[in-house]
This record gives C-alpha cells, sequence and structure tokens, in this order.
C-alpha cells in the first residue's frame, strides 16, 4: 500500500487514473488477485454494509445492557419531522447508530477501519446512494478511495485505538469516508486528500475512553460525529477549501499526537469517561 496520500496523487496524474483505481491496482498487485476479484470482494463489502444498516433490531441489547434502542429514539424524532439537522444529516446519523449499535450487540458489521468506527463509512456512502442515486459500482470506487486514505494512515500512523487513541478510530473513519464522499460527488484527487485532511484535523486528539473496556460507551455516539464531521469536511473540500497543513503532515500530527497520549486514554477502560463516577456505577451494577 502507499505511504503517502501525496504518492498516490502522483501516481494517479502520471498514468492518468482516478485515485480510486490507482489504489484498486495497488491491491491487487500486493494481494496478487485480478481486478475482478477484487470488485467481488468489495461488492460484497457494499452488500455487508447495507445489510448491516437494515438488519438493525431496535429491541436487541448489548450484553452489558448499555447499548440499544438508540437508532430508534432517533428514527422517531426523524418521523416526526422534529430534527434540527436536515434529511441528508439525519439519515447519515441513523445508519451510524444502527451500524455502530449492531456491533455492540455482536451483529455481523464491516470493519471499516475498524470494528469500533464501524458505522461511519456505510453511513456516509449508503445516505449518498440514497440521495443521489449513485449505483454499487461508483460505492465500490468510493470504497477503494477510502481505502487509499486509510491504507496510507495505517502506513504513517495508525488505526488502533489502544495505541493512537480514537482520533486514530473514528478519527481515521471520518478522514477515509470524507474522502470517498468527496469522489462521489466529483471532487478530483486534490480534493479528495484535502476532505479526508479537513475531517481528521477536527478530531486529532481524540481520547479512546471505553467504559468497561467495552466498544460500546462512548464508540457508539462518536460513530455519528465521525460521520456529520465526514460529510462537512467533504463539502469544505468540494467548495475549494484546502487544509493549510498538507494532508500527510497531518497524518503525522495524529501519530506524534496518539504517542504522546497517557496510556489511561488509550483503550484501557481507566481514565477518559471510563474513569468517571457514573461509569463505574454502570460497571459495578454490571457485575
Amino acid at each position: 500500500m502507499y505511504d503517502s496520500l501525496k504518492r498516490i496523487q502522483e501516481v494517479s496524474r502520471r498514468l492518468s487514473m482516478p485515485f480510486w483505481r490507482t489504489v484498486k491496482l495497488e491491491d491487487c498487485n500486493e494481494e496478487g488477485i485480478s481486478e475482478d476479484e477484487s470488485q467481488a470482494r468489495m461488492e460484497q463489502m457494499v452488500e455487508a454494509m447495507r445489510s448491516s444498516v437494515n438488519s438493525y433490531d431496535a429491541q436487541r441489547k448489548s450484553a452489558s445492557g448499555l447499548i440499544g434502542g438508540e437508532a430508534a429514539l432517533l428514527e422517531k424524532r426523524i418521523e416526526n419531522k422534529e430534527m434540527i439537522a436536515g434529511s441528508f444529516i439525519a439519515s447519515v446519523m441513523d445508519k451510524a447508530l444502527r451500524t455502530a449499535s449492531n456491533n455492540a450487540c455482536m451483529k455481523r458489521i464491516v470493519a471499516a477501519p475498524t470494528a469500533g468506527s464501524c458505522g461511519v463509512l456505510p453511513a456516509v456512502l449508503l445516505t449518498y446512494q440514497e440521495f443521489h442515486g449513485s449505483n454499487d459500482i461508483e460505492l465500490c470506487e468510493a470504497l477503494y478511495t477510502a481505502a487509499g486514505i486509510g491504507g496510507v494512515i495505517a502506513r504513517r500512523a495508525c488505526l488502533a485505538g489502544a495505541e493512537g487513541g480514537c482520533q486514530a478510530e473514528i478519527g481515521s473513519a471520518s478522514a477515509m469516508a470524507a474522502g470517498a464522499l468527496a469522489y462521489l460527488d466529483g471532487g478530483d484527487s486534490e480534493a479528495i486528500c484535502h476532505a479526508a485532511a479537513l475531517a481528521l484535523k477536527g478530531l486529532l486528539g481524540l481520547a479512546c475512553d471505553p467504559v468497561g473496556g467495552l466498544v460500546e460507551v462512548p464508540c457508539v455516539k462518536r460513530n455519528v460525529i465521525g460521520a456529520v464531521n465526514a460529510v462537512t469536511s467533504a463539502d469544505m473540500a468540494l467548495a475549494g477549501i484546502r487544509s493549510k497543513i498538507d494532508p500527510d503532515q497531518v497524518i503525522d500530527a495524529m501519530r506524534a499526537i496518539g504517542t504522546s497520549m497517557p496510556s489511561d486514554i488509550r483503550e484501557t477502560g481507566i481514565g477518559g469517561l471510563a474513569g468517571t463516577k457514573d461509569a463505574h456505577e454502570f460497571m459495578k451494577h454490571r457485575r
């Protein structure tokens, strides 16, 4: 996989190929598979994302009892036309909650890039398809775009909350989704990379502080934040707004911030929100 967004852009320009296909060909080369085989895998991921969104069960609770029913509450507000947010953002929020809740309730999801951030990409991509009529082939192209961004982040920094905090999970997912959305809406490679940078910049320093060490609180709701952040970042980039810090350097900054984070706010279930009185009460009753 490429080690910089700049390199993907350079190869794309040299070969006169879109960002997504540059990533796809590199994936084929690394995996030793054909383009058709790679495409089939990506189509399965799109379908799995859709299945996860559609299989949400409002009655199902996580083993801890901390998660369950949140998306249904939001849906009721949407149905009653009470949302402050517009219909597109409302749908993004709903799908992010559905998918992230399914993860907490041990249902099937696509870890993109991680299970804890699984709601971000499906929420953004499937909502765009819902409102703009994109077909599944275009969603696959958007996922290759996201994969290129995620691959660079994995090479230059990390994707694990235990290593880099939640900025590495929700932040990376948000960056991937922003770039994918910029592609779907007609953005070029520059817009894609700056959408990703703007999204990641907005979530730098985010702690990974799950209550009880479970990927439930605050993880599920953070998927909503990451998804909405992706939409606003893509819109800014498509408007011509650019990150003043080079996109690759934004990723490097995320790595540096993660390295300097205290260990108790990196997925230990000890610090941050996990260390609050309410968190301890929840876990005491669970035992």
